[in-house]
């Protein structure tokens, strides 16, 4: 298949080659490489993994994208859009292979681009957005996100991305605001997925799952199909519906190859007591791609069976990947907080969850700074941050076991009986298998 995608590459006439010419946006939406033909996309969904434009009939993945676009600079160095289109390929390469030294590639052609075009360039800024995003620096995603919005009103990638900076700096107005703005620009598949990550986070589970079931069953492609069938799996899993998460992630159209989908099928297979097939599934998903937060999702299964030589090794692995991340940029914060904070020094996690929330204070940095106190013994400050993660009026509206189950435990430690109990019962019916 990749030859005769690279075949396909080379008989297109040479504007149909180069993409640039084509395109108006790129950027990484529900772990995708996504571009948008010149229209904005008028009469036809964008297509995902690899490059779409009118004239492509078949999307080569990011690997043939990368090569051609590194050919075209060396060719023309000048070229802005090419410079581009070959940074986001590289977010892109790097969000499945997990090889994070793909980053700061990403952002030299980026730069480039934005240094060769400095006004007006879209295709540049979306992105710097979407490898911010990826790097978890939602700080910069949001700066260059909404200069992006700026210079192309119309462009609907841009209000997408923005969506998970502001979704990471705990601007909860803004993710709704931005929403409803990319919906009256586009509807499809893809911004059926987007909201329905934006509808669970507010609490509408229901919702939420119907937007990411059409979104799966009207995906245009195989790559988009899996996408989407994966996420489903997730919210599943999130309900307590392991059975259910199964089925959405083993029938991913590449799910033997697909890491999320490997992962998504480890923790439902955990969840079933069918350990030892979890842990083949993780194992798989860790052999296609480095990932922090499997590798100790891992470590924990292992735990859970009481295989703690492995566990403790895998633990290992997980620092060693959350080292590798920083060197390119990758923030792992929550990753590392929480691995502190359960199997490590507590303190260290409260020390490196206070500065990410002094950074980017989201829903998910309140849980865990709030988990990590408790572990450190600090429930009267805990409890704040436990709050702010639950408390509708504080924004956190997502109805999440964890951060039910979380709160209960530390309202139980300050002899808060009533609190904890139902803040525990509600842990149990949002998902009984959470843990």
């Amino acid at each position: 298949m990749a030859v005769e995608n690279d075949e396909r590459w080379a008989r297109l006439p040479s504007r149909g080659r180069g993409v640039v010419g084509a395109v108006v946006g790129c950027f990484v939406l529900g772990g995708v490489l996504m571009v948008v033909p010149p229209d904005g996309g008028a009469g036809r969904e964008a297509r995902v993994g690899g490059v779409v434009a009118e004239a492509v009939a078949a999307a080569p993945g990011p690997e043939v994208l990368v090569r051609d676009r590194e050919a075209r600079v060396r060719a023309r160095p000048g070229d802005h859009a090419s410079w581009a289109v070959l940074g986001t390929a590289y977010v892109e390469r790097a969000r499945r292979t997990g090889v994070v030294a793909d980053y700061p590639k990403a952002e030299r052609a980026l730069r480039t681009s934005l240094r060769l075009r400095p006004h007006g360039n879209a295709d540049a800024l979306d992105g710097l957005t979407a490898l911010a995003n990826a790097r978890r620096d939602f700080r910069a995603a949001k700066r260059w996100g909404e200069e992006a919005v700026r210079v192309a009103p119309g462009r609907w990638t841009s209000y997408a991305l923005l969506i998970d900076a502001y979704d990471g700096l705990g601007r909860h107005q803004d993710v709704r605001r931005t929403l409803e703005e990319l919906m009256r620009l586009r509807s499809g598949p893809a911004v059926r997925a987007r909201a329905a990550r934006v509808y669970w986070d507010q609490g509408r589970r229901e919702d939420a799952a119907t937007m990411i079931a059409d979104a799966a069953a009207d995906a245009g492609t195989p790559a988009e199909r899996s996408a989407w069938r994966v996420r489903a799996g997730e919210l599943a899993w999130e309900r307590g519906e392991p059975r259910e998460s199964l089925r959405y992630c083993a029938a991913s159209p590449t799910a033997v190859a697909d890491p999320d989908a490997g992962a998504c099928r480890g923790r439902a297979l955990a969840a079933l007591g069918r350990t030892a097939e979890a842990v083949r599934a993780y194992r798989a998903a860790l052999s296609q791609r480095g990932s922090a937060q499997v590798a100790l999702e891992l470590g924990e299964l292992y735990e859970s069976m009481g295989r703690v030589e492995a566990a403790e090794e895998q633990y290992g692995v997980v620092r060693a990947l959350v080292r590798r991340s920083a060197s390119a940029g990758v923030n792992e914060a929550l990753v590392l907080g929480a691995l502190e904070a359960e199997h490590g020094d507590p303190e260290v996690a409260v020390r490196v969850l206070r500065a990410e929330w002094e950074r980017q204070p989201g829903l998910r940095v309140a849980d865990a700074l709030g988990w990590a106190l408790h572990r450190a013994g600090k429930d009267e400050e805990a409890l704040s941050y436990a709050r702010r993660a639950t408390d509708k009026e504080r924004g956190g509206e997502v109805r999440s076991a964890a951060y039910a189950y979380h709160r209960g435990v530390i309202e139980q430690a300050l002899g808060l009986a009533g609190p904890a109990r139902r803040h525990l019962a509600e842990a149990r019916r949002l998902n009984p298998y959470f843990a």
